[in-house]
């Protein structure tokens, strides 16, 4: 029982998208807190989107003196996080290669002397100049008043200088994250099929350039479920995680799984009046996910929902304004989970928990598993990843597997179908859990059986 708990929650990371939005659950009662507003120039949102997700630097700079001159310290970190970046290519070194000495003085140069620095000590062709290198690679843009480099760098454009350096590198060698990707053409209309696993980490990041081509070609974005914009759906998904009933979490889980629960909140720093309203499945997933990633642990190598793929290409569609379609939508999702039975939610939960205060050797093996499904997504490697996950993860006796397969990938085709079909001639990039593309009779299955042809996304 125990390993079909932790293949539910497995299936669940890799096949919806309402992971995410349950590890809001506990963010929603202090959302009225007015927050500080991130120090961020617009000119820099697309590379600082960029950029956060490589493990560089932190996101709390941002409301820090992020656009004021760089400490050393953040410097030092900033240019430690941006050289194991790239000593993660595994190039080879230049035996010929004499580092320019470093001026010291945290100015734009110095910054910039310091990054080539740790690209030429690589068999790179980078030419003899760093400024002459950093240009031509458009690392280097300027101000409005020239290059400046006698001016005190800025954490902000220490941080851009930084990103578009490794950006550009993983470029020139073809060396980014190729994901498990498709492409599907007909009728004058391309639809780009990537299967996603809903929390990531630094090490799949950055994305291989042609799949980014082939995302800011499209017309528009199509996921699961659009939970950067949430809107008017918020109140709805509240009402439908909690009870509306006047009865409380107690009232519907055992006394032992209740006593258990008292436990673990106790170690996350949770009081358990946070916990009263809220149903046991949402508990389960939120405590369950925080269990085997670390939604904090946003520069780190441990799996995070927030650097999750599809949150990646929806903040980026939400920055260059592209439209974002919803092939289900979170009520949706919602209700799938809300219509587990009662004996299975009370009996997930309890198992969530006993991993929580009893950890043993599974759990370890599930974490494991999900960075071996990381790291062939990093590869795309879709015949690896299809035979680990079918091996892993499916189970078509239990509640989640028929939650989440079966109509829910009918009716997701039959979207993509339409796109295929249309006389308005378009290009789009569809992102949804791996699940759906590989477990049998699921979305590519559905095309190819209707006569379209779906192929392996052409590097």
């Amino acid at each position: 029982m125990y390993m079909r708990i932790k293949r539910d929650l497995l299936k669940t990371i890799v096949s919806l998208s309402i992971i995410f939005t349950i590890l809001l659950t506990f963010i929603v009662p202090i959302w009225a807190i007015e927050f500080p507003t991130p120090d961020i120039s617009p000119w820099a949102l697309i590379t600082l989107n960029e950029g956060e997700r490589y493990g560089i630097y932190t996101t709390d700079w941002y409301y820090d003196g992020f656009r004021e001159e760089i400490s050393q310290e953040r410097l030092e970190l900033l240019l430690e996080n941006t050289a194991s970046k790239i000593e993660a290519l595994e190039l080879n070194k230049n035996e010929h290669f004499t580092p320019i000495p470093s001026k010291g003085d945290r100015t734009r140069e110095d910054v910039l002397i310091r990054l080539y620095n740790i690209l030429a000590q690589y068999d790179i062709p980078v030419g003899d100049s760093h400024i002459d290198y950093m240009l031509e690679k458009n690392i280097l843009r300027g101000t409005g008043s020239g290059l400046d480099l006698n001016s005190i760098c800025t954490t902000e454009q220490a941080v851009v200088f930084a990103t578009r350096l490794i950006e550009d590198t993983y470029n020139l060698l073809d060396a980014g994250a190729k994901g498990l990707a498709w492409k599907v053409e007909h009728n004058g209309n391309t639809v780009y099929l990537l299967g996603s696993i809903h929390a990531g980490n630094s090490l799949i990041y950055p994305i291989n350039d042609k799949l980014k081509e082939a995302f800011y070609e499209s017309d528009a974005l199509l996921v699961e479920a659009n939970i950067l914009n949430m809107g008017n759906q918020l109140e709805g998904f509240i009402e439908l995680i909690t009870y509306q009933d006047g009865t409380t979490l107690k009232d519907h889980i055992s006394e032992k799984t209740y006593q258990k629960l008292l436990q673990v909140s106790e170690i996350y720093g949770m009081p358990i009046e946070l916990f009263e309203e809220f149903k046991p499945w949402s508990i389960g997933i939120t405590l369950e996910t925080l269990s085997m990633t670390d939604i904090d642990n946003v520069d780190g190598n441990l799996p995070s929902a927030i650097l999750g793929i599809d949150l990646y290409f929806m903040s980026h569609a939400q920055i260059i304004q592209m439209p974002i379609i919803e092939l289900e939508g979170l009520s949706h999702q919602s209700d799938l989970f809300d219509n587990l039975s009662s004996e299975f939610q009370d009996q997930y939960l309890n198992k969530v928990l006993d991993n929580i205060l009893n950890p043993s050797d599974d759990h370890l093996d599930s974490v494991e598993l999900l960075e071996e499904w990381l790291n062939q997504w990093k590869d795309g490697d879709i015949e690896g990843f299809t035979e680990s996950y079918l091996k892993n993860a499916v189970d078509t006796e239990d509640e989640i597997s028929n939650m989440l397969f079966g109509e829910r990938d009918r009716n997701m085709a039959e979207k993509i179908i339409d796109l295929l079909e249309s006389e308005e001639k378009g290009t789009y990039f569809v992102v949804v859990g791996a699940g759906h593309f590989v477990v049998p009779d699921t979305i590519i299955y559905q095309l190819k059986d209707k006569g379209y042809n779906v192929e392996v996304f052409n590097y």
